[in-house]
């Protein structure tokens, strides 16, 4: 399983129609519900935002007024060929005047979403199986657990420092090994 490590963008031109692809990280509904609302503001005169996500088991595709089949299919199936995750692709499309027909529009979306992931291949990288925990210890042990800590955390103060750490599976058969740990959510991770 993969995603991306940063957000891309493709344009084509195909038969005068404008086909602008962006591939944004998202790791919830609500990530692309705030997505999709700027790109309808930045986009306001396209004719289509066709889409397809991937959070977890989640999928979901639309083809916002395109041919029944003809858009949000062929994203959802590239970006399963590619084996992404956490992932929102949006098709911006501005009509040109001539129409593709059906099969010209699975061409045409399919073609786009390759694109800008075939251009950007050294931007995709592997999830991992990993998790988010929690470790309090006494403040004298903070040296002690950060020598250990190979992924991102935050920590909190109060009786105890209060680490909040991603990690991977592997990282956490280290830490619990030496720490009282409370896993907090198991998650795929991107791999270091």
């Amino acid at each position: 399983m993969f995603t991306i490590k940063e957000n891309l963008e493709n344009k084509i031109i195909i038969n005068k129609s404008i086909f602008i692809t962006k591939l944004i990280k998202i790791k919830n509904v609500n990530d692309f519900n705030e997505k999709m609302k700027e790109i309808k503001n930045e986009y306001k005169y396209a004719t289509h935002y066709c889409y397809a996500y991937i959070i977890d088991n989640y999928k979901k595709e639309s083809d916002d007024g395109e041919p029944k089949g003809t858009a949000g299919i062929p994203i959802m199936e590239t970006l399963d060929k590619f084996k992404l995750n956490y992932v929102l692709c949006v098709v911006i499309r501005y009509f040109g005047g001539i129409k593709l027909g059906a099969g010209g529009l699975i061409r045409a979306y399919r073609k786009s979403v390759s694109n800008v992931l075939n251009s950007n291949k050294e931007k995709i990288i592997e999830l991992i199986d990993g998790c988010i925990l929690r470790i309090s210890i006494p403040y004298n042990q903070q040296k002690k657990l950060e020598k250990l800590l190979d992924c991102s955390y935050c920590k909190t103060y109060d009786e105890m420092v209060n680490y909040t750490i991603e990690c991977s599976n592997y990282q956490k058969e280290i830490l619990e090994k030496k720490y009282k740990i409370d896993i907090l959510k198991t998650q795929k991770i991107e791999k270091a």
